[in-house]
């Protein structure tokens, strides 16, 4: 018995021995329940919080500091002259992790001083299964060169390998940066991985790859020794536009050569070839041009292309400085990219012009971002035409593409290309549309409650930025047809409380009303053509709405409910709030007038006309 119990039983001692043993036990018992609640508070106090766990793609979310160079030499550095006229041409030492290092000075200015090469005309190979080739399976090499001769670099090229038995595609990269607004910018290096990350970034969608101001990329995810033509690609150009000098980018291009698997192979190492074919083309655009600091990437509507598309062979570009140093060429696995002197691609000045003159399209689709949440680096993701209940990546909905948004984008597409890729502004709604579409979605995220962010992907690649409930349970989504195959959109179906039931269907063909409207071209269309187009859409929303609140006082309904939506300080919600406000207001007065028949059709005609003065006394 601990000194504790002996004092509690001493003080017992007047106590008959049956009762005093019986409270003593009973003292006992509510001490020891006592003592368990204050260690468990006691135990909960000290347990350090606990979070979910997440596995990210991207590894940027537990950096302090952003590795942007290549570390210093951690060995001593070894100076080897190639040419031998008295001054280096490589030097070699290795880093932590003892990574072998190798630069190769391709202008010759390189001393026995020098610490490391220089980013204008080197060449930096970099030996990361530690076999001794620099440039073999899973190695990296970074290649910058100057091509005018001011001593910094307009081109980088990133390399780096699969493994010999892995011919396939997406586990290496084969890449070219052209530096066209001479900001210095290229690809990024994580140089703590040692490997290319072209989605690391700062806030929202300040990419550290030169995806913003005026830039080229052209990219493939397959290892150099597996293509038979490397002045080829893939991704064959991505042309990023910055139109108004800002540094930042208003538009996007993306033109795909798919790879071809060549068969009966004379070099079992040369699997892969290019059709030479741009086989589908993808433009994106900043409509009300509201990039800025903090909001570098924003665009607001993508038309994609798809087809046999056009010949580009055509499109040659020779450089003067992107050979390497002959002598280096032993260094080099497959030293063919390092002596090529050409690059075939459409470039800013004829890659637009030439989707629309020389391309054979079977198909286009079209998607605007509604609730503006996009911030990708490439373009809002397009909606697939599938079913618009479905929700979920991969799961046979509008956005069973990962990287689309789940809720919030309009999806249109012209499956047997009858509209020729033009645009028009419905009067139904006064949006931008499709012309030849034979169906639409807009699935609704009002607020943009589910935030796309700069990425969008989701399943295994979730990124930090997103939300842990990527997709919503419930939402709106509005239909379009054309069910008069005139190329215009003439009948909208509602399911606006979310039960994947369309409650309201609304035909201009059975008001009466016409669903043509003015086509607008985008073959003669420049970017400053698109962003006027979206500033008229925009304050033609916003005058009807101005109009059907003159029309709802009018009939004596209030407001003043409204007034979160009545106040915009820019186009873009101009054209959003402008849009919600006329939609409440006509359904406030469907409700106000619903023993009025003839008030209840021409108000339909009124809204689905775009035309509120109809009512205005």
């Amino acid at each position: 018995m601990n000194n504790r119990r002996k004092d509690i039983f001493a003080n017992l001692h007047f106590l008959p021995q049956g009762m005093s043993l019986f409270l003593f036990g009973l003292i006992l018992l509510l001490a020891s329940c006592q003592e368990k609640k204050t260690n468990k508070y006691i135990a909960t106090e000290k347990k350090p919080a606990t979070h979910q766990k997440h596995t990210y793609r991207n590894g940027q979310q537990n950096k302090v500091m952003t590795p942007f160079r290549l570390p210093l030499a951690a060995s001593k550095i070894k100076y080897i002259d190639l040419d031998k006229d008295g001054d280096p041409d490589v030097m070699e030492y290795t880093i932590k992790g003892g990574i072998p290092v190798r630069w190769i000075d391709d202008d010759d200015d390189m001393t026995n001083k020098d610490l490391e090469g220089d980013m204008d005309n080197d060449c930096v190979m970099l030996d990361l299964n530690k076999d001794g080739s620099y440039s073999g399976p899973k190695d990296l090499v970074v290649d910058w060169s100057d091509e005018d001769g001011d001593q910094k670099a307009d081109i980088q090229a990133i390399v780096d390998n699969n493994t010999r038995d892995n011919k396939g595609k997406w586990t290496s990269h084969y890449i070219w940066f052209l530096d066209d607004d001479h900001d210095g910018v290229f690809g990024y290096i994580d140089w703590d991985k040692l490997g290319f990350e072209g989605w690391d970034h700062e806030g929202r969608a300040n990419f550290f790859t030169d995806y913003n101001g005026k830039s080229t990329m052209l990219k493939v995810h397959i290892t150099t020794w597996n293509i038979k033509d490397l002045s080829y690609n893939w991704e064959n150009p991505f042309l990023f536009f910055d139109q108004d000098n800002d540094g930042l980018s208003e538009m996007a291009i993306r033109m795909v050569d798919e790879p071809i698997a060549i068969k009966d192979s004379k070099d079992t190492n040369i699997v892969w070839d290019f059709s030479h074919h741009i086989s589908m083309s993808q433009m994106t655009f900043d409509l009300d041009n509201d990039t800025r600091p903090g909001n570098e990437l924003d665009y607001d509507m993508s038309l994609k292309f798809k087809g046999q598309g056009f010949d580009y062979s055509d499109q040659v570009h020779t450089f003067n400085n992107i050979k390497g140093l002959p002598e280096a060429n032993k260094y080099f696995e497959d030293p063919r990219w390092r002596n090529t002197e050409k690059l075939i691609f459409p470039d800013h000045e004829t890659g637009y012009d030439l989707v629309f003159s020389k391309g054979k399209w079977k198909e286009c689709w079209f998607v605007f971002d509604e609730d503006d949440d996009c911030q990708r680096w490439e373009r809002v993701e397009f909606y697939d035409p599938k079913d618009p209940f479905k929700i979920g990546a991969k799961n046979g909905g509008l956005d069973n593409n990962p990287q689309a948004d789940p809720a919030g984008d309009r999806g249109e597409w012209d499956l047997d290309f009858s509209g020729n890729g033009q645009l028009y502004v419905s009067p139904m709604d006064g949006k931008i549309h499709l012309f030849g579409a034979e169906t639409g979605y807009w699935r609704i995220d009002q607020n943009a409650t589910y935030f796309q962010g700069w990425q969008g992907w989701r399943g295994p690649n979730l990124q930090p930025e997103d939300f842990d409930k990527a997709e919503p349970n419930k939402f709106g989504t509005i239909k379009y047809e054309d069910t008069d195959k005139n190329g215009f959109f003439d009948r909208m179906s509602f399911d606006l409380d979310g039960d994947f039931k369309f409650e309201e269907t609304i035909s201009l063909n059975d008001l009466g009303l016409k669903d043509q409207a003015k086509l607008y071209q985008p073959a003669k269309m420049k970017y400053k053509d698109y962003q006027n187009l979206f500033t008229e859409v925009a304050n033609n929303q916003w005058i009807n709405a101005q109009n059907a609140l003159n029309v709802a006082q009018q009939h004596h309904i209030s407001t003043g409910w409204y007034a979160p939506l009545s106040n915009p300080k820019s186009i873009r919600e101009k054209y959003h709030d402008g849009y919600w406000l006329g939609l409440y207001l006509y359904k406030d007065l469907k409700r106000a007038t619903k023993e009025n028949k003839t008030f209840q059709n021409l108000l339909k005609k009124a809204y689905f006309s775009s035309n509120w003065k109809l009512l205005l006394q």
